[in-house]
């Protein structure tokens, strides 16, 4: 879908490499450029003190790009950053906006070379306001001072953290929608624009609902245990052989009969504990008790069944290790066979669409450092011994 399209990729660590690396895998040209030390996630494992033959977190984000090593603090990178951003449809970049403008590589410069290119900054914090060139990983940004932590985190609990990239990615699908509608906006337009993204605020669209009742209202119902849920049939039960199942229910109530019934419990439908959605939330200790009781008394797969006949939307709560052996997983695609780079491949997760019909997974490994840098300057026409320079020892 993207192929014609040159992405060239100037960023670190998750969020922004991984919507490059959605791009990559969509047929974008991505030319990752990375410092001579490299990308800080090439050495995840080592940083936490664990040896490892492959780094599955490195190759998610960065799997089909091309690597180029450039030195931008020297006058040789920065002015084959230059002209490599010139021959570019779109510029990524998550680094600081201070540092891309003390390095001549602001929007304002690389747009006025290229005004077609679509200059793409993502950050922790935005671009304008007191915080703007402050450090934001996903924990800091997104989960902590966006709030997602505080209200995921059930009442009376202590803060944890998020897992590994997870408020990255969010953001890197919402950096994957607002280049590719620059993309489109250009084929009218002819010029590019700089868009911008960052951790805070896609963080905050992520709890849109409830910050929507937070700024509408003024206040918001904190996260609850089970048997203190404001809606106690949208929880989680145990069946007897220790699996959990989430169970939901369509707002209003045309789901409680049909819940009850599936439970094994039809003599609860006209309760006056639990006949309405109010009278539930009175009540939410008891009907938790009673429903507990319930599932406790039925095998995950006759729950299973019984919800299933019920048309009740419910889903088994999985870990990972029991995701990667549903088949309705494989079935939807949420897995790829990735490239190694020696001639095999491995299972990885898969990009956040498909396109039937089109090849929308995967089309090579995770680079090495720097093992494009020569094929790419010789694509510009850079003579040797220029690309010597880059390539060299103090390149």
């Amino acid at each position: 879908m993207l192929e014609g399209l040159r992405v060239v990729e100037l960023a670190t660590y998750i969020a922004a490499p991984g919507a490059a690396g959605i791009m990559a895998d969509w047929g974008a040209d991505v030319i990752k450029v990375e410092s001579p030390q490299g990308d800080p996630m090439r050495g995840f494992f080592d940083s936490i003190g664990s040896q490892q033959d492959a780094n599955p977190i490195f190759e998610l984000d960065n799997r089909g790009k091309r690597a180029v090593v450039l030195d931008i603090r020297s006058d040789a990178g920065r002015e084959a950053m230059r002209a490599l951003v010139a021959t570019a449809d779109v510029f990524l970049t998550n680094v600081r906006p201070g540092a891309l403008t003390r390095a001549g590589l602001d929007h304002v410069m690389l747009r006025a070379a290229n005004p077609r290119l679509i200059y793409c900054s993502v950050t922790g914090y935005g671009l304008e306001g007191p915080d703007a060139d402050k450090a934001g990983m996903d924990v800091a940004a997104f989960w902590s001072r966006a709030g997602v932590g505080s209200i995921t985190a059930p009442k009376g609990s202590e803060p944890f953290p998020i897992r590994t990239g997870m408020g990255d990615h969010v953001t890197s699908l919402a950096t994957v929608s607002a280049i590719l509608a620059a993309v489109f906006e250009r084929q009218s337009t002819g010029v590019g624009r700089l868009v911008e993204t960052s951790l805070m605020r896609t963080g905050v669209y992520a709890i849109g609902s409830d910050m929507a009742i937070q700024l509408r209202f003024g206040k918001l119902a904190s996260t609850r245990g089970r048997r203190e849920a404001i809606q106690p049939l949208a929880n989680f039960f145990k069946t007897r052989d220790g699996r959990w199942i989430c169970l939901l229910s369509r707002q209003g109530s045309p789901d409680w009969a049909q819940i009850a019934t599936a439970a094994g419990r039809p003599d609860l439908i006209e309760d006056s504990r639990f006949v309405s959605s109010r009278s539930r939330r009175e009540n939410t200790g008891q009907l938790v008790d009673l429903l507990d009781a319930a599932f406790g008394a039925m095998d995950y797969e006759e729950a299973a069944v019984a919800l299933d006949a019920g048309d009740v939307t419910w889903a088994p709560y999985q870990t990972p290790r029991e995701l990667v052996a549903d088949p309705q997983a494989e079935a939807a695609g949420c897995f790829v066979d990735t490239p190694d780079g020696a001639g095999g491949t491995f299972r990885a997760p898969a990009a956040p669409a498909r396109f039937p019909g089109a090849q929308d997974g995967p089309r090579g490994p995770a680079p090495k450092l720097g093992a494009d840098t020569a094929a790419v300057f010789r694509q510009l026409g850079w003579s040797e011994d220029r690309i010597a320079v880059l390539t060299g020892p103090s390149g």
